[in-house]
């Protein structure tokens, strides 16, 4: 099982934009309920997510309206919310650094 790191800021995001809340929950959900061992197999779940360099993947979230980056370790099975915007709002960031 995964752990994630950390749905208070998955909550805060969709408080702010309720009209994304139920995707985040089911992303939160499938993240828990899963034991992938790498990005291959993450891709396997979220076929439109995009795996970058430096341990990190990029969910589309609402049909692309919004972007979350998310670091793993697949080794202790965690997962960083790195980031979770808009579309423009992840346009203006590093993704692989962030």
């Amino acid at each position: 099982m995964e752990r994630v790191f950390s749905k208070s800021t998955l909550r805060t995001f969709w408080e702010k934009h309720p009209d994304c809340e139920q995707y985040l929950k089911t992303w939160y959900d499938t993240v828990m309920n899963s034991e992938w061992k790498n990005p291959i197999e993450v891709k396997g779940t979220f076929v439109h997510a995009s795996i970058l360099r430096n341990s990190r993947i990029v969910f589309n979230i609402k049909g692309n309206s919004y972007r979350l980056v998310a670091k793993f370790n697949f080794e202790k099975q965690w997962v960083f919310i790195k980031f979770i915007g808009t579309h423009s709002e992840y346009n203006g960031i590093d993704a692989t650094t962030i």
